[in-house]
């Protein structure tokens, strides 16, 4: 048999448990997959994003209780836990905005290289979580 005759390997079936952990994403895959994460974030918690909007324009009276739910908590909810959800709205945009943008640039621009997917992707993770950073920190009180 030739070289190019022969029959190649076939592999069926991955093992979530042992093959998933040693397989390596680029940063591209990354990019798409936390892109669709964060979407999902986003319309999974939009009663939450709802109630904040509307309890923060409403009154007087109920950006205060607005204010107290993320300093006391309500109910049996502590309001560092308020942040940290508040926190993952937060993330969720900015990554969807950034990778939408990055999208729209590589569509608009035919910019379907490697070099520039793995660039452009370590761009996008650098500049939504930097600014998650930043926003969280104005968040805690930090600053």
């Amino acid at each position: 048999m030739t070289e190019t005759a022969r029959k190649r390997p076939e592999f069926r079936n991955i093992n979530a448990i042992s093959d998933l952990p040693s397989y390596r994403l680029p940063a591209a895959g990354w990019v798409s997959i936390l892109h669709r994460v964060s979407g999902a974030l986003m319309f999974l918690l939009m009663p939450f994003i709802i109630w904040m909007f509307d309890s923060s324009i409403t009154s007087e009276i109920s950006f205060a209780s607005f204010a107290a739910a993320f300093n006391v908590g309500i109910g049996f909810v502590p309001g560092w836990f308020m942040k940290l959800v508040a926190l993952a709205i937060i993330w969720a945009y900015l990554h969807h905005f950034i990778a939408g943008i990055r999208h729209l640039y590589m569509d608009t621009f035919h910019a379907v290289t490697k070099e520039f997917g793995k660039s452009s992707a370590v761009a996008t993770l650098v500049l939504s979580l930097g600014l998650t950073v930043i926003l969280a920190a104005k968040l805690f009180g930090l600053y």
